[in-house]
């Protein structure tokens, strides 16, 4: 256990960062193929953006929701919450949607489904924000985005590319259920921690409310998710239209799910390094430098690799590694926003969950908007420039004193007990 405090985790959550991290394998199964299957079977670009933008709604909705509904109600009901929602999605849009490719079930049931993940994962990090020292948040928070981007990104990635080819792609889809309630058991059964968190003076209904007013009380929570946004809008938005560029180019679905997967590889192995670059770089310097300028000049690389190498997979495999890596420089973010506040961090974190939400939406509506008009090459203009905005933005965003991490700007932080 003292190995495991040194690296950053909280030794008493060890099991629900596993948890996590096989729940978001299950949701994470789909995300590589389900597009081009959609396109192969009949939809255009359009619907299937369309698909993941209803998706992505929810999804938003949801986020915002988890930070404070933790807060107000408990983390663990409202992870339990989350697991109930994904199923009920997953069984409606798999059972009933899929097969016949009826639109309205699947825009239905799949907008059910997206309500499930964030009031899971991303109610866990409150549990984090309030039960880690202050001086290795940066770390524990880079954890949560290892495990969080290793079962969504990665372990979901390899596993579709190995259980399609065995069970097709709805046997695959209807086996998500199993890793979702796996990780369940080990989130909210075999962890026996209890959330630690603020004292809560007020109603349940005045914890939802602060999840608004927090932005007026501290603008810079505000200027924080914007910058979440923009952190993984492009995350969301290529698998709508690039596993279809990379087909042109020679790339086929098992190829690009081996590359979309080892580019999240490369990104949680760099989750960690830049939570402890960011506790002694500064978390607003990593931030703007590795993560808003690296991911605006790595974006235009992944997308140019394969013309300018003609087609070679590991040049694309190279870049998209590059692109991987340079995404977790935003990690620090997580530890910088709950920062700005002495209290109400989940307020502060309903903020950025919401940020995390909203790229699932904003990634798919960029591609079903431009796609047309400017194509695939606009689009990846549109989100590199956004990248070079959050650099801007994020600039602003200071703690007391210009200090680079909390720590240095009080001599000791304290959690309290429930």
């Amino acid at each position: 256990m003292r190995i495991i405090e040194k690296a950053g985790i909280p030794s008493q959550l060890i099991w629900g960062y596993l948890g996590v991290m096989i729940f978001m394998m299950g949701d994470g199964i789909e995300q590589g193929w389900l597009s081009p299957y959609l396109v192969d079977h009949g939809m255009t670009v359009q619907q299937s953006a369309t698909l993941f933008t209803v998706y992505g709604i929810t999804i938003a909705i949801s986020a915002w929701f988890s930070g404070v509904l933790a807060e107000g109600y408990g983390v663990r009901r409202t992870m339990a919450l989350g697991l109930l929602l994904y199923c009920l999605g997953t069984v409606g849009f798999v059972g009933f949607g899929m097969p016949q490719l009826n639109v309205p079930v699947m825009l239905l049931t799949y907008a059910l489904r997206g309500f499930g993940y964030p009031l899971f994962a991303y109610s866990f990090l409150v549990w984090i924000a309030y039960s880690s020292p202050q001086q290795q948040l940066g770390r524990a928070v880079g954890w949560f985005w290892f495990v969080f981007t290793g079962g969504l990104n990665v372990l979901g990635a390899y596993y579709s590319s190995w259980a399609i080819t065995r069970f097709g792609h709805l046997n695959t889809l209807w086996t998500s259920l199993f890793w979702a309630l796996l990780g369940a058991v080990l989130a909210l059964l075999l962890n026996r921690s209890k959330p630690a968190r603020q004292p809560a003076g007020g109603s349940k209904m005045e914890e939802l409310v602060k999840g608004l007013t927090i932005v007026r009380e501290e603008p810079k929570v505000l200027l924080g998710g914007i910058v979440r946004i923009i952190n993984t809008t492009a995350q969301f938005a290529f698998p709508v239209f690039l596993p279809m560029y990379m087909a042109r180019h020679g790339f086929d679905t098992t190829e690009w799910l081996t590359i979309w997967g080892t580019i999240f590889t490369a990104n949680i192995i760099f989750n960690l390094i830049f939570g402890f670059v960011g506790d002694h770089f500064g978390w607003r310097n990593t931030i703007m430098w590795f993560g808003g300028v690296g991911c605006a000049l790595s974006t235009l690389l992944f997308y140019y690799a394969p013309q300018i190498w003609e087609g070679s997979y590991w040049a694309v495999m190279t870049a998209g590694i590059i692109w991987g890596a340079l995404l977790a420089g935003y990690v620090p973010l997580t530890a910088l926003v709950p920062s700005l506040v002495k209290k109400d961090k989940g307020a502060a974190m309903a903020i950025l969950n919401l940020g995390a939400g909203l790229p699932v939406f904003v990634g798919p509506a960029i591609v079903g908007l431009f796609i047309g008009t400017a194509g695939e090459e606009g689009v990846i203009w549109i989100l590199a420039v956004l990248y070079v905005i959050s650099a801007i933005i994020a600039r602003f965003i200071t703690l007391p004193n210009n200090a680079k991490t909390l720590h240095q700007t009080q001599p000791e932080a304290t959690i309290q007990p429930i």
